[in-house]
């Protein structure tokens, strides 16, 4: 399907202060120059906000990565998970018309938006409240036919269903998502057969609508000032109070100049081990070189791969009964040194693998690297 930038567009487009904070924090997930690899959470952030991506938007956002426009459209244009027209202030109803959905019932809904919205796909209704279009499969055939509403699935929908589901998303109701027709997931419609022991009281949806209705994540669109607004990789204790913006976040401005694309290109400043890490537990005991003038095979460990086999020797750490008799302290000091590999030790257990080898036995992984189907 070709699809095309709208022709109406407003004439600027510029992030709330929360949400170019949050677009910022994006940013900082990827090394230096990678930038552009956050293009699809900006543009999805920037829908949130607008409702729809406005050519402003897509170029403010190209900007900020340090992008060609048309790249950036090229991302916009070809995922229909973005919309390049208006769409309903409440929300986009989406009708699933693919070969199950369409087997039951879609040509119903289908009629059924066209009568109460508008009569044609990606018009707005006269309320400015709803807008739809029909879709290809989005992944619920058991519980056809369906429609996502925003960003939620309703499904097992008749024609009346739909019709009381429209009129209540209209009134500012959030209607239970999932299956309309009493199914708890995609079980037999005769009831639930299976399982039974996971369905009570406390879960009265599956699976990922559970969440989402705990969260409050539902129809309604991101606006900037959920709590908390900071990305998991940062600070988790920043938090921001809904309608203020976040402490230290910039005002809302025209699309970031290319002086502050390229800023936002420039590697963060890295703190060498000494700066943080020579603080964190007890340093092992390193040697100067290897004993007998012959390291161990580090690689040999699940989780050292060449770099980090060159970073453990130049700490002082060249064989298996060094790492096997680290203490919990140590495992600490040596987790915050590991610069750009920091928390390996724990993560792959480094020092449980060690013992291992360390009294000349073998673990699933280095039986692997000896067969030389572990690859460097």
């Amino acid at each position: 399907m070709l699809r095309r930038l709208h022709q109406d567009q407003p004439e600027s487009f510029a992030f709330t202060p929360d949400n170019l904070a949050w677009a910022e924090a994006q940013m900082t997930k990827y090394p230096a120059g990678r930038q552009a690899s956050a293009v699809i959470p900006l543009l999805w952030r920037a829908q949130e906000q607008e409702g729809w991506l406005t050519r402003p938007a897509i170029e403010g956002v190209a900007e900020m990565l340090g992008m060609p426009y048309m790249r950036v459209l090229e991302v916009a244009s070809f995922y229909f998970m973005f919309q390049l027209q208006p769409v309903g202030s409440v929300a986009h109803v989406q009708i699933c018309g693919t070969t199950s959905c369409m087997i039951c019932g879609a040509e119903d809904l289908i009629a059924v938006c066209k009568d109460m919205i508008a009569p044609k796909a990606h018009q707005v209704s006269e309320d400015g409240k709803f807008s739809w279009e029909e879709v290809e499969c989005l992944g619920a055939c058991t519980n056809a036919p369906m429609a996502q509403i925003g960003k939620d699935y309703y499904e097992d929908l008749t024609e009346d269903s739909l019709r009381d589901l429209l009129t209540r998303l209209g009134k500012g109701e959030v209607p239970q998502v999932g299956p309309q027709n009493g199914r708890f997931a995609s079980e037999p419609k005769s009831g639930i057969t299976s399982l039974t022991e996971y369905v009570n009281a406390s879960i009265k949806l599956n699976a990922s609508a559970q969440l989402a209705d705990d969260i409050g994540d539902t129809v309604k669109r991101i606006d900037g000032t959920e709590v908390p607004l900071r990305a998991p990789w940062g600070n988790a204790s920043e938090k921001t109070t809904a309608g203020e913006p976040a402490e230290g976040a910039k005002p809302a401005a025209p699309a970031p100049s290319k002086t502050k694309a390229a800023e936002a290109l420039k590697p963060a400043p890295q703190a060498k081990p000494e700066s943080d890490g020579e603080n964190v537990g007890t340093k092992p005991e390193a040697l100067d070189a290897p004993k007998g003038g012959e390291a161990d095979d580090l690689k040999r460990i699940k989780g050292i791969g060449p770099k980090l086999e060159k970073l453990c020797n130049a700490l002082g750490f060249y064989h298996f009964d060094q790492i096997a008799a680290w203490t919990e302290d140590e495992v600490a000091w040596v987790d915050a040194n590991l610069e750009g590999f920091k928390g390996r030790v724990t993560r792959d257990a480094w020092v449980s693998q060690a013992k291992t080898l360390a009294s000349g036995g073998e673990t699933e992984f280095s039986s692997r690297v000896k067969k030389g189907d572990v690859y460097e």
